[in-house]
């Protein structure tokens, strides 16, 4: 299973630090976490061996099953390591591996790799066996879903077997993967637009979907699940219709979607770095929620991919600023993800206002343009910038500055002003000092 090395070519990281980028630079994204996820799963394998894990043995067979498949069928492998959770869970065990020794075991440890190999080979059709690790009578088959054994109590190693027929036997069940439940075996979902131009899964099942304490506690509802059905179609036709860019970024860098927790009031979501091609939400309560939050998180997940091939910071120091989107002082890195995630927000309002009759989207184009072209400046007069950091930045500050240029209604503006102003303000009360400046409050005389 060979990786190689990546660089990102100039013209496609000066159109993502634009903003945008479009199909054709996320393109170049997506080559390099290819690889890291086999350089991920070649180290389960090593550090599995060099650290005397009892399943190292297991580990090593499934990677040898692994290339065997990927040589009769390269699709079936490339596709069954695009699963985020695949990423999440190998970059788990070597970190584990490497700071503690031989001690994730279960369905957290290195054996892990059996089912990644198991679910290939069903994609594939080509036989297999493999041992593969359950706990509480439950397999999971990375993207595919859950086998739960008649055994409930079950835990350990089990011997599992493909059959050309896409038939799987593990333990006491015989069964067929597919996208019905049946008994012992429960599918994870698809989301699908009406016009088919996106397909989405919708992982609420694996352990490593995301972090284990932010994560809905059991399967989403069905009533929640036809509510993102609905949301999703609503926001891709107003992605395809007004915000194409983002919308051939979300097909082509997206494929998963997490239910997390939301807060006690409003929505929320998140990306990772090690969950590359994620996007964890809560429920959806509208298209046009959804389709601001697709533009929001793609830009995550592109600085993310980014980052692994081209060094925008200097190893940072610790200090911290203002972000006009957050409660609390972030360091670098995180000033570095807001700007560059409220740029793409900042783009999606300054379209969407183009479309919608009422003052809401001026306002939202008018903060979050100011927040990120605010931002900018810290990042450009921080000296913790690489030479492509800078470069990133500079580009990134300039469309923000052409988009400060362009009018906005009066009464949009007072909103936008009167938001940033009681951020400011609240922020100034909880840190002691002032978000822009950074002078220390003083109480008065």
């Amino acid at each position: 299973m060979p990786s190689r090395d990546h660089r990102l070519p100039d013209h496609a990281l000066s159109g993502l630090a634009s903003g945008g980028g479009g199909a054709d630079a996320v393109r170049h994204l997506v080559a390099p976490q290819r690889s890291k996820r086999r350089l991920l799963l070649l180290g389960t394998v090593r550090m599995a061996a060099m650290t005397g894990h009892p399943h190292a043995r297991a580990t090593e067979h499934a990677y040898d099953v692994l290339a065997g498949i990927e040589k009769k069928s390269p699709a079936a492998v490339r596709g069954t390591l695009a699963h985020p959770a695949v990423g999440a869970w190998a970059a788990s065990v070597v970190r584990s591996l490497r700071e503690s020794g031989p001690r994730p075991d279960g369905p957290h440890g290195p054996a892990r790799l059996g089912a990644v190999a198991a679910v290939a080979a069903i994609k594939a059709g080509v036989p297999c066996e493999v041992q593969i690790p359950v706990s509480g009578g439950a397999i999971m088959l990375p993207s595919l879903g859950q086998i739960q054994l008649r055994d409930d109590g079950a835990d350990g190693l089990v011997d599992l077997a493909v059959h050309a027929d896409g038939r799987v036997e593990a333990g006491n069940v015989c069964l067929r993967p597919g996208a019905v439940p049946q008994r012992g075996w429960l599918p994870l979902r698809r989301l699908e637009t009406a016009d088919a131009g996106l397909r989405l899964l919708v992982d609420d099942l694996d352990f490593f979907r995301w972090s284990n304490a932010d994560t809905v506690e059991g399967r989403l509802r069905e009533t929640e699940f036809q509510a993102w059905r609905v949301a999703l179609d609503a926001a891709w036709k107003m992605l395809r219709a007004h915000h194409w860019t983002i919308a051939a970024e979300i097909q082509a860098l997206i494929s998963v979607l997490t239910p997390i927790k939301g807060p006690a009031q409003g929505m929320t979501s998140a990306s990772a770095a090690d969950r590359f091609g994620t996007i964890a939400m809560s429920t959806p309560p509208d298209g046009r929620w959804l389709a601001s939050t697709f533009a929001h998180e793609v830009q995550h997940n592109k600085l993310n991919a980014i980052l692994d091939v081209v060094a925008l910071l200097k190893p940072d120091e610790g200090s911290t600023d203002y972000a006009p989107w957050r409660p609390d002082p972030r360091p670098l890195p995180g000033l570095l993800q807001g700007a560059y995630a409220f740029l793409g927000v900042a783009g999606f309002w300054r379209r969407q206002r183009a479309h919608e009759a009422d003052l809401r989207p001026h306002a939202e184009f008018a903060r979050w343009r100011e927040a990120a072209h605010l931002v900018t400046g810290t990042l450009l007069d921080s000296g913790r910038l690489t030479a492509p950091g800078e470069r990133f930045a500079a580009a990134m500050r300039r469309t923000l500055a052409a988009w400060l240029a362009e009018p906005v209604p009066p009464a949009a503006l007072e909103s936008a002003r009167r938001e940033a102003e009681a951020h400011r303000a609240t922020w100034q009360a909880a840190h002691g000092r002032d978000p822009v400046t950074g002078c220390t409050s003083r109480s008065p005389s």
